[in-house]
């Protein structure tokens, strides 16, 4: 069976420069070599890159030994269609064996419990894979026939069941195995090019729960970095999604705040159409709300001349912390606050999850980015005035 790398994967499995650095090595037996050697790779960002190569012997072994620091993902095979994965760490002795000519198809591995468990995690996704494509023919075969009718149901709900048994799987999995990087696989398992094993909305909270532990143990590692920023990315898509179904269902004046400054005066965003306008939710109480207003100064300087507006919303309980802050800082854009902040009727209505929170708005008033910040957020701008 061919497999192939899948980019998002390769993308979080990373070399991770943390603490502790030594060794691991393999020692493997290919049963029916079909080359004369076997290349081990290191999965980097969005490629694999070459550690080594090991002669097979005519008895059918290699050997490899190769420098590691923590955890880290590798792939053992002839070449990128032919291989399997491995997790290892410093100081393991790994044994492989491969019993098939494809060997991928069937291997064994010991020595190393993030191996082992990688080997679970491919072993299932590989048997469910099977029952699909099965499944998939079967229902091919009954296509146009007088029995579709009465055998396309249970076919379809065969196959979701076969999907819905592997997620299950993975989660229990992961809530097992929080502390392994091998739980990085089982978030971003693929059963074809389109379908993700775990599929569900809902399963952002795993993603979040691998990203918090992974990150007090590997901190420093890119890859639980990049896990983290795919989980922001992740949200935001959600969050942008859900706003998309709130404006279906709820009138457009409820997702238009109009809110009074530290004058008094209302003012409505829907009233500052034409321009590029940024929604920030905030407090004064907030030092990274407070961090972010300096470099949004920065922003508004550079961008307020040629179309760009900020439209923000305080939500401190105390009336005079937020119009001391306003003042104090010299915020020069559009700053209103909640009428009621104990109660925050378009931070909930905008689904806001954290402070600092924002949306992006284009001159037509459609949201065109979530919750950016920092460099992102100038980039975004430098694209949208430069043209």
């Amino acid at each position: 069976m061919k497999k192939t790398i899948p980019a998002i994967i390769l993308f979080l499995f990373i070399v991770s420069g943390c603490r502790n650095t030594g060794s691991f090595k393999i020692q493997g037996f290919i049963s029916e070599p079909q080359k004369k050697s076997v290349v081990l790779k290191r999965l980097d960002i969005g490629t694999s890159v070459l550690v080594d190569t090991a002669i097979i012997s005519k008895k059918g072994s290699f050997r490899f030994k190769a420098e590691v620091n923590n955890p880290e993902f590798f792939t053992v095979g002839y070449d990128d269609t032919d291989f399997i994965t491995i997790l290892a760490a410093p100081g393991e002795k790994i044994k492989l064996s491969f019993p098939e000519k494809n060997l991928s198809a069937k291997y064994s591995v010991s020595g190393s419990l993030g191996s082992e468990q990688v080997h679970l995690l491919d072993s299932r996704l590989a048997e469910a894979r099977k029952k699909l494509d099965s499944l998939r023919m079967e229902y091919s075969k009954i296509e146009g026939t007088p029995d579709f009718e009465a055998r396309a149901p249970l076919i379809e709900k065969e196959f979701g069941d076969v999907v819905k048994e592997l997620r299950k799987k993975n989660i229990e999995f992961i809530i097992t195995n929080t502390k392994s990087m091998a739980a990085l696989k089982a978030l971003y398992q693929k059963i074809d090019d389109d379908t993700y094993v775990m599929y569900d909305t809902r399963d952002l909270q795993y993603m979040k729960i691998v990203a918090d532990s992974l990150g007090r143990y590997y901190p420093e590692s890119k890859h639980v970095k990049a896990l983290g920023q795919d989980l922001k990315n992740e949200l935001g898509r959600y969050y942008t999604l859900q706003l998309k179904q709130m404006t279906d269902t709820i009138p457009e004046t409820r997702l238009d705040p109009e809110l009074a400054d530290i004058s008094g005066k209302r003012i409505r965003l829907s009233s500052l159409r034409g321009k590029v306008v940024l929604l920030a939710f905030w407090s004064a109480a907030s030092r990274d709300c407070i961090a972010e207003n300096l470099q949004l100064k920065e922003f508004y300087k550079l961008y307020n001349k040629k179309g760009f507006e900020i439209y923000q919303i305080n939500l401190d309980a105390d009336e005079s912390v937020w119009k001391n802050a306003v003042k104090f800082d010299e915020l020069p854009w559009i700053s209103t606050r909640e009428d009621d902040p104990s109660n925050p009727k378009y931070a909930n209505l905008f689904n806001v999850q954290s402070l600092p929170y924002n949306y992006l708005f284009d001159r037509n008033g459609n949201i065109i980015a979530t919750n950016l910040h920092g460099r992102p957020l100038q980039i975004k701008l430098n694209q949208l005035f430069t043209n």
